[in-house]
């Protein structure tokens, strides 16, 4: 059994009190995942932005809604885990300042200064040890094979999930998992919960079982 965080749907940047950056991001796809990995007997604790979606009874769920809460968590959470699935997305950017009151109409445009917030799968893929792997999700609208092989390169991941933005609050997915050699392991389409289920089986023979003690990763 192997102990697997799954990072799951959007985060918020608020620009003031009400007003937030934010994705279509449904969360459908980690509570898939955290579902096929429960039935194959891990355990799993998913770290979730806000969303309206439920997830499975039996996993640890750990709510939060900005970017650097979720690197917060999951940092410290990654200290007694196997691995790691980001399979969330998070918000990549936030403003510099954030009004204290609601911002109101000047009949002017507004110009906002962004930055980006914290790399969370790259943050964790620096910082895995050898026994420690992790896979992250690669959305992308053009060259999308190419971009989540260059992301999962990077990010210091082991396996990367390749998919297309219309992944994005759908009830299915299309997608191509990679090894970080390379390797195309997978290609699958259907339901969210088919493809969670064919994505953890590749994780389980690929890593959790290739990182077993007395194994070279």
């Amino acid at each position: 059994m192997a102990r697997i965080l799954i990072t799951s749907g959007p985060t918020r940047q608020y620009l003031d009190p009400v007003r937030y950056l934010t994705n279509a991001s449904s969360g459908r796809m980690g509570a898939a995942l955290a579902d096929a990995a429960l039935q194959r007997g891990h355990e799993v604790v998913v770290i979730s932005g806000p969303v309206s979606i439920d997830y499975p009874a039996a996993a640890k769920v750990i709510r939060v809604v900005t970017t650097t809460e979720m690197l917060e968590v999951t940092s410290h959470e990654f200290k007694t885990a196997d691995g790691l699935i980001g399979a969330a997305a998070p918000c990549d950017y936030m403003p510099t300042h954030v009004e204290s009151q609601k911002m109101s109409k000047t009949g002017h445009g507004l110009h906002l200064e962004l930055v980006e917030t914290p790399d969370i799968v790259a943050t964790l893929g620096a910082s895995k040890s050898r026994s420690q792997w992790v896979v992250g999700f690669a959305l992308e609208t053009e060259d999308i094979r190419f971009r989540a092989i260059v992301k999962m390169s990077r990010k210091c991941c082991d396996m990367i999930v390749s998919n297309s933005g219309d992944a994005m609050n759908s009830e299915t997915n299309s997608v191509e998992v990679i090894l970080r050699n390379g390797e195309i392991v997978g290609q699958f389409r259907g339901s969210k919960q088919n493809v969670a289920h064919d994505i953890v089986g590749l994780v389980q023979s690929h890593l959790i079982d290739a990182l077993k003690p007395g194994t070279t990763p």
